[in-house]
């Protein structure tokens, strides 16, 4: 029998959690106050997927492992997908004027296009299109 899951929660180490909750919304994100208070922040991906915004000291209560400096080093790159390019373009620049930073350039492949940026506690988010009649 296959694992199924309805929903996925990704949860995020972050160093400031105001400034982060501020970041997340110039990009356009919303968050369910009912999962969220000082110590997390439950960001709506869509109705089945959420990110958990974690303050570093309450992240930590969750894993007896250091938690590693996204700044540094990378242990999961997070992509989400967007309707077209012009979409995909405008994450990405959303992100960078709230005070996140360059991942990659833009990657135009034809069929894919992708661009991915830094928030501010360097974790990386690749935005992607994939023409939908290039996978049929």
């Amino acid at each position: 029998m296959a694992v199924k899951s309805n929903n996925i929660f990704v949860n995020l180490p972050v160093k400031d959690l105001k400034k982060t909750n501020e970041f997340f919304s110039q990009i356009g994100f919303e968050f369910n106050a009912q999962f969220s208070n000082e110590n997390a922040t439950c960001m709506v991906i869509n109705e089945n997927i959420f990110v958990m915004l974690l303050a570093e000291e309450f992240f930590k209560t969750f894993t007896k492992k250091d938690i590693a400096d996204a700044t540094r080093s990378t242990e999961v790159l997070i992509g989400l997908s967007a309707e077209s390019k012009e979409k995909v373009d405008e994450m990405v620049n959303k992100a960078l004027s709230a005070g996140g930073k360059p991942a990659n350039e833009p990657q135009d492949h034809g069929f894919m296009y992708g661009w991915s940026f830094q928030d501010l506690d360097g974790h990386i988010w690749e935005v992607i299109y994939m023409d939908p009649s290039a996978i049929a």
